[in-house]
């Protein structure tokens, strides 16, 4: 297995030039001032470009879930869930949900969108739960804002969402990225976090120190160095119909599962990467995450997040992430005044809840339905 570094998004390969079309468009910027693409009648930013790949195009049928519709595109792809916006912290959030019961809340990661929770939604409403994955600020089919992708900001995002969903609090369950947001939630709103569920992320004073401290975790973390130079990185994401998403995909998961990814799947994340100012968006996020290092904010932020996490919380790892290192995470349970559970799963990269979705949701409904969760 070979572990990505910064020389995927380096300005020598093959990124196409700004104002060059590709599958979604035009690459480049995200327009000026960084606005994001223009949203089509059903919400979802550039869809009335016709250069935008048709996802109910021949071979192009995802298993598990109903081939995308004509009127889905990339992101609303048809299944037993329901497509719905909401409205939450001044942006407007595409959410899929289904069932009905106590409110669980599903953040994806990078380079994945809500569809990564497919497996999860279904078992969820079928243990007697609301499942609802929602896209993240300025990607999927929720809204690309020009600036807001600070943690702090992303996290309010979340919840906000909890309330507009008219819910009293929910269990979050977040996977990389989506996972660096619940920690941070659970800190600044614990009172509508029930409790929380973690995959492939440690708690972002644990990530912050690893990363500085941990010449392993540095190397397996260079992408993140990568993503910030100016635009390169956003060209590079995109070029070859995002085969950089494909690529990075391929490398992270485990070797136990040579079933995932499988070239549907990973048609699906690279057609919704290729929607103009996504890739843009979604490397927001880490710049902040390193350039606010030594600045005021970041300082700031990471003195909010000494505060406990007191919620149960239930934390999950592949044992040969590429991506987050075993050791990395493990230390995250110092920052849980709760109960808090560890669970590795063996052979497994950094999409557990892909690579092994049934084992995944077993642990997770178990836990979700533990009245007394241990540490």
């Amino acid at each position: 297995m070979t572990v990505p570094d910064s020389s995927a998004f380096d300005p020598e390969g093959p990124a196409r030039p700004v104002g060059s079309v590709g599958p979604a468009g035009p690459v480049g910027p995200a327009g000026p001032e960084g606005r994001a693409a223009p949203a089509g009648k059903d919400g979802r930013a550039g869809s009335n470009n016709p250069a935008v790949p048709n996802p109910a195009a021949p071979g192009s049928a995802v298993p598990g879930s109903a081939v995308p519709g004509s009127s889905g595109g990339p992101v609303r792809i048809e299944g037993p869930w329901t497509h719905r916006d909401v409205a939450a912290n001044g942006a407007r959030f595409h959410i899929a949900e289904l069932g009905e019961g106590p409110l669980v809340l599903l953040l994806h990661g990078f380079p994945q969108f809500w569809w990564t929770w497919r497996h999860q939604l279904t078992a969820l409403a079928g243990a007697g739960f609301r499942a609802v994955a929602m896209d993240l600020r300025g990607v999927g089919g929720s809204d690309r804002t020009p600036r807001g992708y600070d943690p702090a900001n992303l996290a309010l995002d979340i919840t906000g969402v909890i309330r507009s969903l008219g819910e009293p609090d929910a269990a979050l369950v977040g996977h990389d990225m989506g996972g660096y947001l619940a920690w941070t939630a659970a800190v600044m709103r614990p009172k509508l976090v029930r409790r929380l569920v973690v995959s492939s992320m440690p708690h972002p004073r644990r990530w912050r120190s690893s990363m500085l401290s941990d010449f392993a975790q540095s190397r397996a973390g260079s992408y993140i160095w990568g993503f910030q130079r100016p635009w390169v990185p956003e060209r590079q994401l995109v070029a070859d119909d995002a085969a950089l998403v494909g690529r990075l995909i391929h490398e992270w998961a485990g070797p136990r599962t040579p079933d995932f990814p499988d070239d549907a799947t990973v048609d699906v994340y690279r057609r919704a990467m290729c929607i103009p100012s996504t890739a843009h968006c979604s490397i927001e996020p880490y710049r902040w995450m390193v350039r606010s290092l030594a600045r005021p904010d970041g300082i700031q932020f990471n003195r909010r997040m000494k505060l406990p996490v007191r919620v149960p919380t239930l934390h999950l790892h592949g044992s040969l992430d590429p991506a987050i290192r075993t050791r990395s995470a493990a230390g995250s349970g110092e920052y849980v005044e709760a109960p808090y559970r560890w669970r590795l799963f063996d052979g497994l990269g950094h999409f557990p809840h892909e690579e092994d979705p049934a084992g995944f949701s077993a642990e997770l409904i178990s836990w979700l339905k533990d009245s007394e969760p241990d540490r």
